[in-house]
């Protein structure tokens, strides 16, 4: 038997702008479409793309060149390198680039030999796979067939290209202007596909999409090894710290996982409450750099002491958000970034649709009733934390009592009402830090449970917190904060601090920009759905739905229930 025939779609050229191949779901942005018109003027689409860096194999690993290059030539088959010599002059040869085409193993052995006899004898240099942004920036011009999508993206980068024969983004001696406007048909005659709804979109929303990946995908390349991901968490850590060409190994035991990363000459992604002092000391001595990884600011449809896994992660490379004692990745961009008014506009949005929706970090609770607030009073919130939660032992200053934060508020605010909400993970008997309510009640007018924290912040008129994300939540909505602590949306000049702030944070943010950078720039985001890395935007508009009342399946579902009665029994046991 011969090999099966070839489908009609897969004998179509694979799109210009496409998505990484995500092994789980269909995450095309693209799709062959029929009668576009090519816009006369395409510069802003090349504007868009260029910007972005996306289209083509975007993915592959990057050519890492020791310095410029002038010519980068794209042969076909062996019999086009001597046409190719022939367009350069001994110094050219020098200084060009040679990629070798895609080729299943044995051919990509072939033309790896073929190249390197090649730029040894002739000079210049050769790459197999590579992200083309990385050479084209480097690059002074392009030659290849008609048919290689390089063709197209080294006019989108800006450079001179000549084709070598016909094909469907040029043919010989078109000149540069003729050449875009074969690339803009090309994008003209793509249909845009929303991966998250199968619905339409648009190329502005496919590009950023692409981009979103590219970041994501460039900050997980060097992860060779994962450590104290609960195994309720994989599937979801997987997905957010896959790469299609690396491997992700996932190890049980921290000092095996710093041997196994070593090995692979990358990094260690491990929980925050997994590193240990003797961590840090085998990471040292193995040159394997840590990186930290937690839960993020929306989390999920549902709550983690339930067991529904996370949506959202913060991935950081230099500390981790909630420790104030070093740097992290947040407080970098949140120090350093210059927020362009389309950034601070996409946060403003993003912030009204969180209100809007009334979303907390797990979107968690209904609209339960509130009790009646005494009139003429100022309402204050305190809301209560995991005692021994990572967050409270490095953020706190050395306060840790739910007692205690809410004595003190109480010594700050003498006249207000003052509504204690105890944490949900504390109250279902899971984690440290009950407190009776009567001893509560010594210092708060009300006890507050159930429902959900957004209609809470809705009513009151300020929040004191210790380092809980409550306060951040409340800042969106406008309210005002203390923070007893030093939480990572402190000492921004948004709230007022009695905690100790860093001297690092010495800017003053607009609400937006720091909204940009906490939910934007910082976290990653999975869609419930389709379990493909998403913008902020998605998986709101789920927690959003799911509050009125869609449902979304939670794969480990069946654990909610035991975990409910394993709550009860341990709050009776204490």
């Amino acid at each position: 038997m011969g090999p099966p025939p070839v489908t009609a779609a897969e004998a179509l050229p694979p799109p210009l702008l496409r998505a990484p191949p995500f092994p789980w779901a269909d995450a095309a942005v693209s799709r062959p479409a029929s009668g576009g018109e090519a816009e006369a003027d395409c510069t802003a689409a090349f504007d868009l793309i260029r910007a972005a860096q996306v289209g083509g194999r975007f993915w592959a690993a990057p050519a890492r060149l020791v310095e410029p290059v002038g010519a980068v030539l794209l042969p076909g088959a062996p019999e086009d390198i001597p046409t190719l010599l022939g367009r350069l002059d001994p110094a050219e040869r020098r200084r060009a680039l040679w990629i070798a085409p895609p080729a299943s193993a044995s051919a990509a052995r072939r033309w790896s030999s073929i190249l390197a006899r090649l730029t040894a004898a002739e000079g210049g240099a050769w790459r197999g796979d590579v992200d083309p942004w990385s050479v084209l920036g480097e690059a002074e011009r392009v030659v290849a067939h008609g048919s290689d999508e390089w063709v197209a993206l080294g006019r989108i980068a800006g450079l001179p290209v000549e084709v070598l024969s016909p094909g469907r983004f040029g043919a010989p001696g078109e000149d540069g202007s003729t050449l875009d406007q074969h690339v803009a048909r090309a994008l003209a005659e793509t249909a845009w596909r929303d991966p998250f709804t199968d619905r339409e979109s648009t190329i502005e929303v496919a590009v950023e999409l692409l981009a979103t990946w590219r970041r994501m995908l460039e900050a997980n390349r060097p992860l060779a090894a994962a450590s104290g991901m609960a195994w309720w968490k994989r599937t979801e850590i997987r997905h957010l710290l896959w790469h299609p060409q690396r491997k992700l190994h996932l190890v049980r035991g921290a000092g095996h996982a710093v041997r196994v990363a070593a090995r692979g000459g990358g990094a260690l992604a491990i929980w925050p409450s997994r590193v240990s002092p003797a961590l840090l000391r085998q990471a040292r001595e193995q040159g394997v750099p840590l990186v930290r990884v937690e839960d993020g600011f929306v989390r999920s449809v549902g709550l983690g002491v339930d067991l529904v896994p996370p949506s959202s992660v913060v991935v950081d490379s230099s500390g981790i958000h909630f420790d104030p004692s070093g740097p992290s990745d947040l407080e970098t961009i949140l120090e350093g970034t210059e927020f362009s008014p389309a950034l601070r506009d996409r946060a403003a949005a993003l912030r009204d649709a969180i209100v809007a929706g009334g979303i907390s970090k797990y979107s968690a609770g209904g609209a339960a009733p509130l009790p009646p607030r005494e009139p003429g009073r100022r309402l204050v919130l305190v809301p209560g934390q995991v005692e021994d939660d990572m967050s409270v032992l490095a953020g706190g200053g050395g306060l840790t009592s739910n007692l205690e934060l809410l004595r003190r508020a109480r010594a700050l605010e003498p006249a207000a009402e003052i509504w204690f909400r105890p944490h949900p993970d504390v109250d279902a008997g899971h984690r440290k830090g009950a407190v009776p309510d009567a001893a509560i009640l010594e210092y708060a007018d009300r006890v507050v449970r159930g429902g959900g924290m957004a209609p809470l912040l809705d009513a009151v008129d300020t929040v004191h917190v210790l380092t809980s994300l409550t306060g951040f939540e409340a800042l969106m909505r406008g309210r005002e904060v203390t923070c007893h602590g030093t939480p990572f949306y402190a000492g921004w000049g948004l709230t007022r601090d009695l905690g100790e702030v860093p001297a690092r944070r010495s800017r003053k943010l607009a609400l937006d920009e720091l909204v940009a950078g906490v939910l934007i720039l910082y976290p990653r985001y999975l869609d419930p759905v389709t379990g493909l890395p998403c913008r902020p935007e998605v998986l709101v508009r789920r927690m959003a739905d799911a509050g009125a009342g869609v449902r979304y399946a939670n794969r480990l579902g069946w654990i909610a229930p035991l975990r409910r009665w394993q709550g009860r029994i341990m709050a009776a046991i204490r």
